[in-house]
């Protein structure tokens, strides 16, 4: 870090800013007996609960072992922390985490000197060796190695100052550590006892402080007593502590009254207590760090002091005058105008020798009530007040209008002043003794004007104390208004309310609170004053212009002051930084800031006033911004826990579970002067563009992908300087799924899976192999017995065909038959019938014998058994077991019902059937209806049908 602070110059007017940093802001114990900074800048304090710090944002406790007080801090400037209590010393480095963890030395200290019972007051660091003090011992710790060194007498305290190393022994004198050897300092038995200090001084001497005795210089061959002006002061109040502020001046700390500030000249410039901003009298700690910042540890507290601030504050801390509203010096005296009256107090002019300036604030009578404003005329001090206004004569008043609400006064012309009041404008004279008197009312005007200003055409501007503005001619006499004129937003100002009016370099301005405006008489119309704006920057929505001195102006901004500079043509420079601290503290829309000098001004705050010495007003404040410091990482998942500490910044490279991916960063500037500070984070790998600029000092990021990420951030103090980009790299690790072994596993699984799937691959393609040769095989099996069906039923048809050529063969020969057998009847019926016609050769008849022979003969032949058997065997053959099948249906059938039966199915004719049957056609009619009955046919049935279908 690399801070461009001038050496201090250190006044005697109030006090320099004091910031107080309360037990219950730090969260540990009270007393903090030793400070202490690192490279980052990180403040670390020995306190009675451990090892604590804080980095301008965030505070930090580290427990020793065991709970033990920290007695004792220093950094080595390469990540390393000191620290020491009862019977321990060691170090604090960060982890492979950035947790900060203590390593002890103890174990380091040669066994005849252990157990170390005592506490481990003092720790200093000198190039590659760190000494740490106790009481009775001190040691030397370097190359892995603890040298102890005693005396014969207690040690006090060890003192480094430059490259000497200086200590007293109780009762024995102050001797000088060389070369791990004590030497004796001549004349130092004069000290007394209780050395507490020893500080560079002049050029080879040293400044030695006692806790009871006073100041004394040694120049290297004697000591010899200080006469200054803080000696009884010191022995009065202990002197307990003392540091070196670059410069001129040594500050010291007391048991009893807070710290006094001296010069090299043994003046007294400062003397803060808790009267006058410390939280506590006993500073038991003071350090100097690189920005003249003087850190004090308190019994009760640890309070900054900003030695080198242009500001030195008077604050009212028992409320005897209330609010001020306005402050000036005039006459040797202080004046401040409150809300309660007028007081004031005599003024010390510099140069005057006197230990400090105080103040004694008493109430100018008759001045009761509302005072406004504080203005110098022309050598006299006039009082706008709500009772009216007055002139300020030394601790008297005398009323010059008995008007209401003299809000603001200002120069009409040489012999005239014009003021706004409640309601309306005033006229002031001056008479013949110098003195400013009141001359009139201005007619036809009475609105409540809070500003007012004269342009160059002699117009009055009058900012309406709520609404609006108005522009007023008055007459020749400014007896009256000839004209008067109110704008609003319709003329283009942006808004009715909070408009101020101003004289900016002799041009009049509007403020508003969305930026400047200006006047153009051709349109009589309001426009932005862009090329102002872009160079005011935040500062472009001030509520207030003071003028300074020459081309100088205050612009408040709602509290927050900045100094612009226009003394260089077409260039604007602001400056807000070392305003920072007044932030605030002054009363809105009565802001009040008065030039005492070429260099200083007053300014008025809520509850005192301010000085401001601008010796350096003519060069650029330039500030080189400390780095962003990443603090903390937190897992946010599912509760919060700590990742990474980063206790002392180093650069650490965390990779972060994949189930914590949800985690929050934490991040501070180690800037520690009153500032408005604003962070802008860009996460590369994750946002798009940087963030908007805020005060938030963390940044939560959930459901973080996996991969790398680079975590940048940056700040801003009071919206101007920023800072470099401080960049934090982490990993987000892959899931368990998605890790090493996981895709290790993946990789032997997918090596597993293909050759299984090639397996049941080749499995499966022998299978179908295997079924498209078995279809083969039952396709070709298929059509082998569809050509064996083929062939079969083309033998079954050539059988069939066979078969129905020999059924039918077989019924024509059984037609053939039966009607063989019907001619034969025939033959024998005509053979019969003509045989009794035969006569014998004599011519007679035969006799009826022989004609019986005969008859019986035929009668034999035409009812042959053996022709109807062969009929039968023919007709079964022919009619697949015709008559079997109709005795099994129908066994009361009797032979010649199967016969008949035989016939019907043959379709023979009633004449063929009564041949074959050797009966009449009338016995062939009754013999087809009995067997109708004994078929049991349906009347519609026709029997030859049936029997076919049989």
């Amino acid at each position: 870090m690399n801070l461009l602070a001038h050496a201090a110059d250190i006044k005697s007017i109030g006090v320099p800013y004091v910031q107080n940093y309360t037990k219950a802001q730090y969260q540990s114990g009270n007393q903090n007996w030793s400070v202490t900074r690192d490279e980052h800048g990180i403040m670390y304090f020995g306190n009675d609960e451990g090892l604590l710090s804080f980095d301008g944002r965030y505070w930090q406790l580290n427990r020793m072992p065991n709970g033990l007080i920290v007695r004792s801090v220093a950094a080595d400037g390469r990540g390393k922390i000191y620290s020491g209590g009862f019977g321990e010393f060691g170090y604090w480095e960060n982890d492979k985490k950035g947790f900060l963890k203590y390593n002890s030395l103890i174990h380091l200290v040669p066994k005849k000197n252990q157990p170390v019972k005592e506490e481990t007051w003092k720790i200093y660091v000198d190039k590659d060796k760190v000494i740490f003090q106790s009481f009775g011992s001190i040691y030397v710790y370097k190359n892995g190695k603890v040298n102890v060194i005693k005396a014969p007498k207690p040690f006090l305290f060890l003192f480094k100052t430059g490259s000497r190393y200086f200590v007293e022994q109780v009762d024995a004198g102050l001797f000088e550590l060389k070369d791990d050897k004590l030497t004796y300092v001549e004349g130092s038995n004069i000290l007394g006892s209780r050395v507490l200090s020893v500080l560079p001084f002049q050029k080879g001497k040293y400044l030695i402080g006692t806790a009871k005795n006073g100041l004394f210089i040694y120049d290297g061959k004697q000591v010899s007593p200080w006469q200054n002006q803080a000696n009884d002061f010191l022995k009065t109040y202990q002197l307990n502590n003392g540091a070196f502020i670059p410069g001129k001046y040594i500050a010291y700390g007391t048991i009893l009254n807070g710290i006094i500030i001296i010069d090299t000249a043994g003046n007294v410039v400062q003397h803060i207590n808790k009267s006058s901003g410390l939280q506590n009298n006993t500073v038991l700690s003071l350090y100097v760090d690189t920005e003249q910042n003087l850190w004090a540890g308190l019994d009760n507290g640890i309070d900054r002091i900003e030695v080198n601030s242009p500001l030195y504050f008077y604050f009212d801390k028992t409320g005897r005058f209330g609010t001020v509203y306005s402050s000036i010096i005039f006459n040797n005296k202080i004046y401040l105008g409150t809300n309660q009256g007028l007081f004031y107090s005599d003024w010390i002019s510099s140069g005057t020798k006197r230990l400090l300036q105080s103040f004694d604030f008493q109430l100018i009578p008759g001045s009761q009530g509302q005072v406004w404003e504080l203005s110098l005329q022309d050598g006299r001090l006039l009082c706008g007040h709500n009772d009216g206004t007055f002139q300020v004569n030394g601790a008297s008043i005398t009323k010059i209008s008995s008007i209401s609400g003299g809000w603001t006064i200002k120069k009409f012309n040489s012999n005239q002043l014009i003021q706004g009041v409640y309601n309306g404008l005033l006229i002031y004279r001056k008479d013949v003794a110098g003195n400013w008197v009141f001359d009139h009312k201005i007619e036809g005007f009475s609105e409540p004007s809070r500003y007012v200003e004269q342009d160059n055409k002699g117009q009055i501007w009058i900012s309406h104390a709520y609404k609006g503005i108005y522009k007023v001619t008055l007459s020749a006499d400014s007896k009256k208004v000839i004209s008067q004129k109110y704008y609003d937003k319709s003329s283009g100002l942006p808004d009715n309310y909070n408009v101020g009016v101003f004289n900016l370099d002799n041009r009049i301005v509007f403020s508003s609170d969305s930026g400047f405006y200006v006047y153009d008489d051709i349109t009589d119309r309001f426009y932005k004053y862009q090329q102002l704006n872009k160079e005011l920057h935040t500062f472009a929505t001030s509520n207030k212009v003071i003028a300074a001195i020459g081309k100088k102006y205050w612009f408040i901004n709602h509290g927050r002051v900045a100094l612009a500079d226009l003394s260089v043509p077409g260039k604007l420079t602001i400056d807000s930084n070392r305003f920072s601290s007044l932030n605030g503290q002054m009363v809105q829309n009565y802001e009040n800031i008065n030039l005492i000098n070429n260099l200083t001004y007053l300014i008025s705050v809520d509850d005192g006033f301010v000085i401001l010495n601008d010796k350096d007003a003519l060069k650029q404040n330039k500030i080189t911004l400390p780095g962003v410091l990443i603090r903390k990482v937190e897992n946010i998942t599912d509760k919060t826990a700590v990742l990474s500490d980063m206790s002392n910044n180093a650069d650490i490279y965390i990779s972060i579970p994949y189930n914590q991916n949800n985690i929050r960063i934490a991040y501070a500037l180690p800037y520690y002067k009153q500032a408005k500070i604003k962070y802008q984070y860009y996460l590369e790998g994750y946002s798009k563009q940087w963030s908007e600029w805020s005060p938030q000092s963390q940044k939560e990021f959930t459901n973080l992908n996996q991969g790398t990420y680079h975590f940048k951030v940056r700040a801003k103090i009071n919206d101007e300087s920023i800072s470099a980009v401080k960049t934090f790299t982490f990993e987000i690790l892959p899931p368990w799924y998605a890790g090493k072994v996981a895709l290790a596993v993946y990789v032997l699984l997918i090596i597993l899976i293909y050759y299984i799937i090639r397996y049941y691959y080749r499995l499966k393609l022998k299978r179908h192999q295997q079924e498209i040769q078995e279809k083969l095989q039952r396709e070709k099996e298929e059509f082998l017995n569809r050509e064996a069906i083929a062939n079969e039923q083309h033998i079954v048809t050539i059988k069939n065909e066979q078969l129905q050529a020999d059924l039918a063969s077989k019924s024509r020969e059984l037609a053939n038959s039966a009607m063989n057998i019907v001619y034969k009847n025939e033959l024998l019926q005509k053979i019969s019938d003509e045989i009794n016609n035969f006569k014998d050769s004599a011519g007679k008849k035969l006799s009826e014998d022989q004609l019986k022979k005969i008859h019986k003969v035929i009668d034999e032949g035409m009812s042959d058994d053996r022709d109807w058997n062969v009929f039968e065997n023919s007709f079964n053959e022919a009619h697949e077991n015709f008559f079997k099948k109709l005795k099994h249906g129908h066994p009361d059938l009797v032979p010649n019902d199967l016969k008949l039966c035989a016939y019907l199915r043959m379709n023979m004719s009633s004449k063929e059937m009564a041949s074959l049957l050797n009966i009449s056609l009338r016995g062939v009619e009754i013999r087809r209806y009995r067997l109708r009955k004994k078929l049991n046919l349906e009347h519609d049935k026709n029997l030859v049908e049936f029997l076919i279908e049989l």
